[in-house]
């Protein structure tokens, strides 16, 4: 008999990369059967994976009850929380990732893999107060550790498809065609990458391949380090056009953002330069979990040579 995994977020870049992946996998789609949460599985995206034998259900993170029925009868649950920026990140990261851990716990689930992040404000020594869903989620692991579950964890890098949104290059303003990537710090500055959607299950895979292996550890989830220099280079690559990067003061940049967002979205950037994303070893820590991962990894040059820019 097979046994069940259940992907909480299974329509999401991370959920659905744990289930794209074990479906494909031959050896994992034998061992284990997949239940997918989701707010609505009504939507395209949820009957989709219901046509590939997935079991979808309704299960709402405000929702306790939602939450230990989807999860009963698990082997193993896979938990992501989405990250909402309104001011209250840390509360919600904390809320929502205790309530799905307390619910795995009430039904006595076994495994449970996190998807966490590592606590920049106890990294930087309390100077960086605005870290929000990083402190959270760290926050929240550290809970789950105290729990009746069995668990491991995966650590996401910066997820690629940021430069399709928020870090998405912008038109220089000279009419000679050339784009800006801007940011508030040095373009030395290394920051792990992770194409979240194709990726993330490669290394939930790992661990369900060989759990005791990866027990209370966390695999700092990247395909390599880029500085910022080398993204605006791969992008203008992959663009065929030209992509400067601009260091811009920290305060001009904070002031470019919006207001309940700027103080969260300028730490993370100055912690990435200062501290480095996993802090002391990142380089190491991103080099030996991707020897880990269960498949070829996504670089950045290919993420955009399947997800163009439109520049």
């Amino acid at each position: 008999m097979s046994k069940l995994l259940v992907i909480f977020g299974a329509t999401g870049q991370q959920g659905g990369s744990v289930a794209e992946t074990v479906l494909n996998d031959t050896q994992l789609n034998k061992e284990y059967s997949i239940r997918g949460t989701t707010r609505d599985s009504s939507k395209p995206e949820a009957q989709s994976l219901v046509q590939r034998g997935v079991e979808m259900v309704n299960a709402d993170v405000d929702d306790a009850v939602s939450l230990r029925k989807a999860f009963e009868g698990a082997h193993t649950v896979f938990a992501n929380t989405v990250t909402i920026y309104d001011g209250r990140t840390y509360e919600h990261e904390t809320k929502h990732g205790q309530a799905l851990a307390d619910a795995a716990a009430a039904v006595g689930v076994p495994f449970y893999i996190y998807s966490t992040l590592p606590n920049a404000g106890k990294i930087s020594a309390g100077t960086l107060k605005h870290m929000g869903h990083f402190d959270g989620k760290e926050e929240t692991e550290q809970y789950i550790r105290t729990l009746p579950l069995r668990s491991a964890f995966i650590a996401p890098g910066s997820f690629m498809s940021n430069f399709h949104a928020s870090m998405a290059p912008r038109p220089a303003g000279d009419d000679d065609g050339t784009f800006v990537f801007a940011s508030c710090v040095r373009p030395d500055t290394p920051m792990p990458l992770i194409d979240a959607a194709a990726d993330t299950g490669k290394w939930v895979a790992a661990i369900l391949a060989d759990f005791p292996k990866f027990e209370s550890q966390v695999l700092c989830c990247a395909t390599a380090l880029y500085t910022f220099q080398e993204i605006a280079d791969a992008m203008s690559r992959a663009a065929r056009k030209t992509v400067v990067y601009k260091q811009l003061p920290a305060q001009m940049w904070r002031q470019a953002l919006p207001p309940q967002m700027s103080d969260h979205l300028t730490e993370i950037l100055l912690y990435f330069q200062d501290f480095g994303y996993f802090g002391v070893g990142t380089d190491a820590k991103v080099r030996w979990a991707a020897e880990q991962a269960r498949g070829e990894l996504t670089t950045l040059d290919a993420y955009f040579e399947a997800h163009p820019l439109r520049l």
